[in-house]
C-alpha cells in the first residue's frame, strides 16, 4: 500500500506503508510536539550538537514540546545535546522530553538537572542472554573486529548494544563499515533467531540493539502521546532513518507525520523555516 508523507509545507516524498499504518489525519496541522533523532538528525554520530541547532532547539521549546528519542544512553544525550544547550528559562527546558534507548527511558528536562519519570531495565539473565548471542553470532559472521575504539558491547540497563567498532569509533570509520546496512541486518538476524524472546533491532551506522519485545521509537512515541496527553497526529518526527530497514522507520508505520534529513543541517534549515509558521 502506498501513502503519502508530507514533508513539512512545501516537500513530499513518497513511502511504501503497511496497510495498518496511516499518516496524521490532517498533515497540515501545527505540530503541538516536535520529536528528533539525535545521531545524524541533530549532530554527526557520537558528536555534540552545533551552537546553531542548540539556539534552534531552544526556540522550538519556546513554542512546542520537543522530544529527542534515540538507542544512546542518557549519558549520551548530555554530553551531546543537553550540556550544549543555551542558558533557557525553566519553564521553556521542561519542555524538553529525553528517551534514551528507545524509550526504555523517560526523563524531563528541569532547572537543575533531568528527572526520571521512568526506566524499564532488563534483567541479569536477559542481559547474559543478550550479550552472548550477540558475541557469539558477529564471531560466526565475521563481524567481530578486532581493532575497535572502545568496548563493542555494552550495558545501557534497559538495553544492550553492539558497536562494531567501539563505542567511541571515528565517523568516517562508521560510516565506511556498512554503508548498505547489510552487516547490520545479517547479525540483527541472526541474534533475533536465537533470543526470540527480546527485540533486536538495527540501530545507528554500525550497532545493534537488544530490549524487551515490543520496544522501538514507535514505542517511545506511544509512550510520549500518553506522558503528555498530546494525540499523535498533534505530533511531528524528524529523522535520518526512515527508510524500510532504518530505526526511524517504526516511527513512520505508527502513522505519526515525518519529515526525513540526511543530516543535521538539513535539520537546521527545516527548523529555520519551521519556526516562523509556529
Amino acid at each position: 500500500m502506498v501513502k503519502w508523507v508530507r514533508r513539512w509545507r512545501t516537500h513530499f516524498t513518497i513511502t511504501a506503508l503497511p496497510a495498518a499504518s496511516r499518516c496524521g489525519k490532517d498533515a497540515m496541522t501545527t505540530p503541538r510536539l516536535v520529536a528528533f533523532d539525535l545521531d545524524d538528525t541533530l549532530a554527526p554520530s557520537k558528536s555534540p550538537i552545533a551552537p546553531r541547532m542548540g539556539d534552534l532547539l531552544i526556540a522550538l521549546a519556546e513554542r512546542v514540546q520537543v522530544a529527542i528519542i534515540s538507542g544512546g544512553h542518557l549519558a549520551q544525550f548530555t554530553t551531546q545535546v543537553v550540556d550544549r544547550l543555551p542558558a533557557a528559562d525553566p519553564a521553556v527546558r521542561a519542555s524538553i522530553h529525553l528517551l534514551p534507548t528507545c524509550g526504555t527511558q523517560y526523563y524531563r528536562l528541569t532547572d537543575d538537572g533531568v528527572r526520571t519519570v521512568y526506566a524499564h531495565a532488563l534483567s541479569d539473565e536477559e542481559k547474559m542472554r543478550a550479550l552472548a548471542a550477540i558475541e557469539q553470532e558477529a564471531r560466526r559472521l565475521g563481524l567481530w573486529e578486532s581493532e575497535t575504539w572502545g568496548e563493542i558491547l555494552e550495558d545501557r540497563g534497559s538495553q544492550i548494544t553492539f558497536s562494531a567498532l567501539g563505542q567511541h569509533a571515528p565517523l568516517h570509520a562508521k560510516t565506511a563499515w556498512d554503508p548498505t546496512g547489510e552487516k547490520k541486518n545479517s547479525l540483527r538476524a541472526a541474534v533475533a533467531a536465537i533470543i526470540p524472546d527480546l527485540e533486536v533491532r538495527s540501530g545507528g551506522s554500525t550497532s545493534v540493539d537488544v530490549t524487551h519485545r515490543g520496544i522501538d521509537k514507535a514505542y517511545g512515541m506511544r509512550q510520549l502521546a500518553e506522558q503528555t496527553g498530546i494525540p499523535l497526529e498533534d505530533m511531528l518526527f524528524v529523522g535520518d532513518r526512515l527508510d524500510p530497514d532504518g530505526n526511524d522507520y517504526p516511527v513512520l508505520a505508527l502513522g505519526v507525520r515525518c519529515h526525513a534529513v540526511s543530516g543535521w543541517e538539513e535539520t537546521a534549515l527545516f527548523l529555520e523555516r519551521l519556526l516562523p509558521t509556529l
